[in-house]
């Protein structure tokens, strides 16, 4: 086995022998440690190579020196250097032994002086695990290989103690389930639950850089359940919990959190490549997409709001899509997401039941370009949103919605090839509007664009000619026209 994690390594041993003894010949110690090392047993690239040493920063920078092509300073006071050599990046971090303050969850550094003091503040066993250089000796003082053939996440120390630390790790848990599909042991599952309200003394960015990293991997349903199950979800998206509606005997309806996973896994597997009858080449959404997967996730969280029970045993969300967008806003702000992220996935979360008015195609042309400048550059996301937002079980059901979505993709495209509908403007631009209304730039410019626009949006291109005796129309019914 690890004859085979080495073999995987081949292509970036030069660098790790040169590197091993550079350090060897100074008198210290470095070894390849965590994520590679764990990467190369599962035949897996890693994306970093990072290496712990015996060595402190300055003796670090020292070593390089002239081998390195660059280096620079990524937290000198944590005891890393960042390194270049060709077109390889590596970490060098000094043996760490710290200590945490348990009131503020910052790391009190302090420099080690054993590979093992080293490894025993990691987070997982499996991440436990070093290859000592240049002679490539495996270090496993915590068991992490065993805990990886078997597909267990553990902790080196105690659970408690290693979660007490950094209360991240239990959300890094979650991550590594749905990025390697390993299962949490279950004391430290048992510490997840116990100790779940001490993650909000994390500071909401670490936070939100686990969630991207959890929901990006191959199969985040495991995190996402693992962070329900455990409590922490009710801490950092306590949105996601609530969908777990109660279903009453007489008021049966779907649970919308199973429903709400399930759009999550369907929306992936339409990410990339992907073919539509009557549509010569689909937009594709290059996987994996955040703004997606936050839209497929939380696209029914307003649902719990405005649940209301109807007379015959019914229920009804009406609105629920306008209140899921406020909520989304709310919750992805708390989160520090960018604005660009907030917008589209709140948008996303606005339209995606814009869809169902469509019936058998029912929509007239100027419905079909609503739809689309509504949806603006997300189209291609709301296009496969829409779509794996039906979970029915009825085969029949669900082959007639996805024909029907077929069918308003084949028309959207027709009207684009049309039309240009992608860039769609009213015909008369801004001086002309002036000229046509004897008006100057101001306020009254802006609402007369907006009612051209929608002039072009319900009744197609109708020629400047009428365009302008459309624009005098709406002007003779204004009050600024009477003055």
């Amino acid at each position: 086995m690890l004859g085979t994690a080495i073999a995987h390594l081949e292509p970036v041993m030069p660098l790790l022998r040169q590197l091993g003894e550079l350090f060897a010949g100074a008198g210290h110690e470095i070894a390849l440690v965590g994520g590679p090392v764990r990467d190369a047993f599962l035949s897996r690239t890693s994306p970093d190579l990072d290496f712990t040493t015996s060595a402190r920063p300055d003796d670090t920078e020292r070593i390089v020196a002239g081998w390195a092509d660059a280096t620079w300073d990524l937290g000198r006071a944590f005891g890393t250097i960042g390194v270049r050599k060709g077109g390889v990046q590596v970490e060098i971090t000094t043996y760490r032994a710290d200590a945490y303050d348990r009131e503020t969850r910052k790391p009190v550094v302090e420099f080690g002086n054993s590979l093992h003091d080293d490894l025993v503040r990691r987070d997982f066993t499996v991440n436990a695990m070093a290859l000592r250089l240049p002679d490539l000796t495996f270090v496993d003082p915590y068991g992490g290989l065993a805990d990886l053939a078997a597909g267990v996440l553990r902790t080196p120390t105690d659970p408690e103690v290693s979660f007490g630390d950094d209360p991240l790790r239990m959300m890094r848990a979650a991550r590594f389930s749905s990025q390697l599909g390993f299962d949490v042991a279950p004391e430290a599952f048992r510490a997840m639950r116990e100790m779940a309200a001490s993650i909000e003394m994390i500071s909401a960015e670490r936070v939100r850089d686990e969630l991207v990293k959890l929901l990006m991997s191959p199969a985040p349903r495991r995190g996402l359940e693992l962070l329900v199950e455990s409590g922490i979800a009710e801490h950092v998206l306590p949105e996601l919990p609530a969908l777990a509606l109660e279903i009453d005997e007489h008021h049966r309806h779907k649970d919308v959190y199973e429903h709400s996973l399930i759009v999550l896994e369907q929306a992936m597997a339409l990410e990339g490549p992907r073919e539509v009858p009557g549509v010569e080449a689909p937009t594709e959404v290059e996987g994996p997409d955040l703004v997606l997967r936050l839209a497929a996730l939380l696209h029914d969280i307003g649902k719990p709001d405005t649940r209301r029970f109807e007379p015959g045993g019914g229920v009804s969300f009406h609105h629920h899509e306008l209140v899921g967008a406020k909520m989304t806003r709310k919750r992805l702000r708390a989160l520090r997401f960018d604005k660009e992220t907030i917008k589209h996935v709140s948008r996303l979360v606005e339209l995606h039941l814009r869809f169902h008015g469509y019936g058998n195609g029912e929509w007239t042309d100027s419905a079909v370009r609503r739809y689309v400048t509504d949806a603006g550059p997300l189209l291609p996301r709301l296009h496969l949103l829409t779509r794996a937002d039906s979970t029915t079980r009825n085969k029949r059901k669900a082959a007639r919605l996805q024909a029907t979505y077929d069918d308003l993709e084949a028309r959207i495209e027709r009207l684009q090839a049309e039309e240009e509908l992608a860039a769609v403007r009213p015909e008369l631009d801004g001086n002309e509007i002036q000229a046509v209304l004897g008006i100057k730039p101001g306020p009254v410019l802006g609402r007369a664009y907006k009612h051209l626009l929608a002039v072009r949006l319900d009744e197609g291109v109708i020629g400047k000619d009428a365009a302008s005796e459309r624009l005098r129309e709406w002007w003779a019914q204004q009050p600024e026209s009477q003055g």
